[in-house]
């Protein structure tokens, strides 16, 4: 992979899309690095994913624009669904992804982000959806992720107006959950990450598949879709050393890697 690097932190995986003198933006050679990388998880080792860009401009400045230019409507078309495909299994990935946004998070950069399940950023944090100024529409999710994120008259001004917004304003509406000082910010991440790897992991991968399989369905599937989460919880190591030492005041042993049972 000469795009992305991957560094393991104890039980948290940092993945880093490393092209600087780009500002990380992404074409076909990114974007399948990208699905390398959490392809090569070992989920038995890992309980939570920070996912960052290199340097300190930029998270990712969006699509690469050189090597959209000159696509075909068949290629523009393929090219979305590559970038779609890898964002859906980043979104599904099994394991929370906390997106650290450094920088700029523009077109692709900020679909990337929003596949996430949490966003947190620094204070030069930039985000938008810029595509109708050069003539196309977002192509990797935003017009469907950003409306779900915020509300959707919001969604519909960024998206019509290609405007960019500022930290405070995506904390404001919702599109990140924190702001921290740039060089706080990777410590911050890995601070969040640990919190989720510290609890059982069949519970947190749980939530994380109730949560999103819920969210395409109507209320009374949903939580039948819980019910069900819920109810695998149980005769699992974590649930009855969770619960047993609960009830007796002792710190949990959760296992050292993760197990269906």
């Amino acid at each position: 992979m000469g795009f992305v690097t991957v560094e393991q932190k104890d039980a948290v995986t940092v993945v880093t899309i490393d092209r600087p003198q780009a500002l990380n933006a992404l074409n076909p050679e990114v974007l399948a690095d990208l699905k390398a990388a959490f392809e090569g998880i070992d989920q038995n080792a890992t309980r939570c994913v920070v996912l960052t860009g290199a340097g300190e401009k930029s998270f990712v400045a969006g699509a690469d624009i050189g090597s959209m230019s000159t696509m075909t409507k068949a290629e523009g078309e393929a090219f979305g669904k590559l970038g779609n495909d890898i964002f859906l299994m980043i979104e599904n990935f099994p394991l929370p992804v906390i997106a650290a946004v450094n920088g700029f998070a523009l077109g692709g950069g900020n679909e990337l982000a929003m596949s996430c399940d949490i966003r947190i950023c620094s204070d030069n944090a930039m985000f938008g959806q810029p595509e109708v100024g050069l003539g196309i529409t977002p192509g990797f999710g935003g017009t469907q992720r950003l409306a779900r994120l915020v509300s959707v008259g919001m969604a519909k001004q960024l998206l019509y107006t290609a405007r960019n917004i500022d930290a405070n304003e995506a904390l404001r509406i919702g599109l990140v959950n924190a702001v921290y000082p740039q060089a706080e910010l990777m410590d911050a991440a890995l601070k969040l990450a640990s919190q989720v790897a510290k609890n059982a992991p069949i519970a947190v991968r749980g939530c994380k598949k109730a949560v999103n399989e819920g969210l395409q369905v109507s209320i009374d599937k949903a939580v039948a879709i819980e019910e069900k989460i819920f109810g695998d919880c149980f005769e699992t190591h974590d649930q009855v050393e969770g619960m047993t030492c609960f009830l007796s005041k002792e710190k949990p042993k959760p296992k050292a890697v993760f197990t269906n049972n």
